[in-house]
């Protein structure tokens, strides 16, 4: 039997249709639209395809459409720029006809240089934290029947949340909350395939902090929530299929945008990501 890690890796394996286009397909797991994290993956794994000796040290992306996962999506690259240090890639997600994504990559030459970050935050390891099916279990009565279902699959990424409050509507100010995630079994060792296993598992629970200033959790069915772009920085090297802490929080909330942040380390304490995201957060209308 097929594991989610290697049904991840599948997908992300895009078929080669010509030069810089390339068809992804979309699990069978009966979501009405594509995961935003999913269409981010194999963006870069489309623009990384064009690339030679350099990986991708940003991108900056734009949702346009909602994906439908029924339809294999065509990802058209443009090779904007190779410079003596630095490439640049323009990538198209196109279903039915329509651009529903697109994404901008940067690429880097290897170079030293003098290093500074901030510091990880102090949380528990997660080895001190439950197990992520033992907070599903104890979290299953007040979950949406929808939500149950995609729970009760097995998924590629593990996630084992700090402040299991954040569920029951616990509100914090400044929409910070800390999860350690991984894949579920060992990548491959390509550091690419790291890097954009990491950007799928990075709009998993971004958008949920600028749910949590208002109270409102993860399983609240009064909001239509939509990620509207995602930009991410990679900084360190790292393995995706060990123990990452996301630390997440929300700057701002304003006219049914949420903006927040994300910062990703190692368990020793290297930061080797950033992120930022946009999304709609808007209030559901109620049937006339």
């Amino acid at each position: 039997m097929t594991s989610a890690v290697e049904s991840l890796v599948s997908i992300l394996d895009l078929e080669p249709l010509e030069v810089n286009l390339f068809r992804g397909q979309s699990p069978k797991d009966r979501w009405q639209r594509v995961f935003g994290g999913q269409v981010i993956g194999q963006a870069l794994v489309a623009a990384c395809r064009t690339v030679e000796g350099r990986r991708p040290h940003s991108l900056h992306a734009y949702f346009v459409l909602p994906g439908d996962p029924k339809a294999p999506i065509i990802y058209e690259v443009e090779r904007t720029r190779d410079g003596r240090s630095f490439s640049t890639r323009r990538v198209k997600a196109i279903q039915h006809g329509a651009a529903i994504f697109s994404l901008s990559a940067s690429f880097h030459t290897e170079e030293d240089g003098e290093e500074h970050q901030f510091a990880m935050p102090d949380v528990p390891m997660p080895e001190d934290l439950k197990p992520e099916a033992e907070v599903r279990a104890e979290l299953r009565p007040d979950m949406p029947e929808d939500v149950k279902s995609y729970f009760a699959r097995e998924r590629p990424i593990e996630i084992r949340p700090v402040e299991v409050d954040r569920y029951t509507g616990e509100s914090q100010a400044e929409g910070r909350f800390h999860v350690w995630m991984r894949a579920t079994r060992t990548l491959p060792d390509d550091p690419v395939i790291h890097q954009c296993v990491l950007a799928y598992a990075s709009d998993m629970t971004l958008l949920d902090a600028a749910n949590l200033p208002h109270g409102r959790s993860f399983f609240d069915q009064s909001v239509q929530a939509a990620s509207l772009d995602h930009a991410m920085w990679f900084h360190r090297p790292f393995r995706a299929d060990d123990w990452l802490l996301y630390a997440h929080e929300s700057p701002s909330g304003q006219g049914s945008r949420g903006f927040t942040r994300g910062s990703i380390y190692t368990r020793e304490g290297a930061l080797v990501a950033s992120v930022a995201q946009e999304g709609l957060l808007r209030a559901r209308r109620k049937p006339a």
